[in-house]
């Protein structure tokens, strides 16, 4: 009782540092987190600071040097990987096109897709098939949710000549979690490269990504990890970066003369790197980073994340009105629900009443359903006070 009780303490005055938890009851982490209030500070005091000395001054320079330094040092630690593996993006989408335009496509190549992916990545794929004749298919991947092994479907639908494959270590509609490093592995035995979408990944699941081994890993900052929205990051494994070629093209990927002339490629992240960035950013989302620390390891924030949403799950499927997409507790922070009333727009007419309410979350169009996602800062009583609403919408 005492440890349960201790938590607590710990979990009211964690969320003290995130304001906009004051005033409402949050389930949106998966589409943007709360920033502490640390990171919003450092954001102002850091731009004030550039106008101060500069802002465009030999000091400005040398301190968006170190400040971005240091904010690759706090992704790289959080990921496992070394820092010149981390390019600098505004948010996943941007991740993902670098990864994709940046391969030498050929007529007759083919791409393959899970069926679970972001509109965003489904569009970039369509493009590259229109403008170089690639073949793109998508593997019926959301079958598995609750049976079946995602790991053979995509085993099944690789080729000989599939370049490419895009996968969501997280799905952002049902939360599912892929075996990443199997699935990995079978698409290295094929020569296909990986690239991973990691919305719902990235600040959620401990992560190892030298382990893992994924070519491409595309993250944000602003959903689990809290920081600031504009700014994400792609990992590139090293081997990768041997053949992937630049799709944005800016002074900070490219090395000059004395003359001012480009004449190579930075060897490292850098080289998918642009110019003028949101410098403020960096130090927000480090900060970001560094409140999480605060409260645990990665694996212990990933542990109370699945307590919570264990919790969200099984208080769902008690509900005569509700079927919950997964049969088992979740593996990530994400839990997706139907209603079982037929009524139109049911989903969307829930996630209306429970805003009105000062609840938030969110629809999903393919499957329909209503999405909630519970943080490792989630109070239970706020998970019982959703599930009490949601059942007092389905009874009027």
């Amino acid at each position: 009782m005492t440890n349960i009780s201790t938590l607590e303490t710990r979990l009211h005055q964690h969320r003290e540092q995130f304001p906009a938890l004051a005033n409402k009851t949050y389930f949106n982490y998966g589409g943007q987190g709360p920033m502490p209030l640390r990171a919003m500070d450092a954001m102002t005091q850091a731009q004030a600071h550039m106008q101060d000395i500069g802002p465009f001054g030999y000091d400005a320079y040398i301190w968006i040097v170190q400040e971005k330094q240091a904010m690759k040092e706090a992704i790289a630690s959080e990921l496992h990987v070394p820092l010149e593996t981390i390019t600098l993006t505004e948010n996943v989408t941007v991740g993902c096109n670098i990864a994709m335009w940046g391969i030498d496509w050929h007529p007759g190549d083919h791409m393959l897709l899970s069926d679970c992916e972001h509109p965003g990545v489904i569009a970039t794929a369509q493009e590259i098939a229109r403008r170089f004749s690639v073949e793109v298919t998508t593997c019926p991947t959301i079958a598995t949710l609750n049976e079946g092994d995602s790991v053979s479907a995509i085993a099944q639908h690789l080729r000989p000549n599939t370049r490419l494959v895009i996968l969501s270590h997280v799905f952002w509609n049902t939360g599912q979690v892929l075996p990443l490093d199997k699935i990995v592995e079978i698409c290295r035995h094929n020569n296909s490269l990986v690239l991973v979408d990691a919305a719902q990944s990235a600040g959620l699941l401990p992560l190892n990504l030298s382990e893992l081994g994924a070519d491409f890993y595309a993250f944000t900052g602003h959903k689990w990890l809290c920081g600031p929205a504009g700014l994400g990051g792609l990992y590139v494994r090293p081997e990768a970066r041997e053949s992937l070629q630049p799709t944005f093209i800016g002074l900070r990927g490219v090395v000059v003369d004395s003359q001012g002339q480009p004449v190579t490629w930075q060897s490292d992240g850098r080289k998918y790197e642009i110019s003028t960035s949101a410098f403020p950013l960096y130090v927000g989302l480090r900060e970001a980073i560094a409140t999480h620390q605060q409260w645990g390891t990665p694996q212990e924030r990933y542990q109370q994340i699945c307590h919570n949403s264990e919790y969200l799950w099984r208080r769902l499927a008690a509900l005569s009105d509700v079927k919950c997409l997964r049969n088992t507790p979740p593996e990530s922070g994400i839990v997706s629900f139907q209603l079982m009333q037929q009524q139109p727009q049911a989903s969307l007419k829930l996630v209306q009443f429970l805003e009105s309410q000062r609840i938030f979350t969110r629809t999903i169009a393919d499957p329909n359903c209503i999405r909630a996602t519970v943080h490792y800062f989630t109070l239970e009583s706020e998970i019982d006070l959703l599930v009490e609403q949601v059942q007092k919408f389905c009874q009027t």
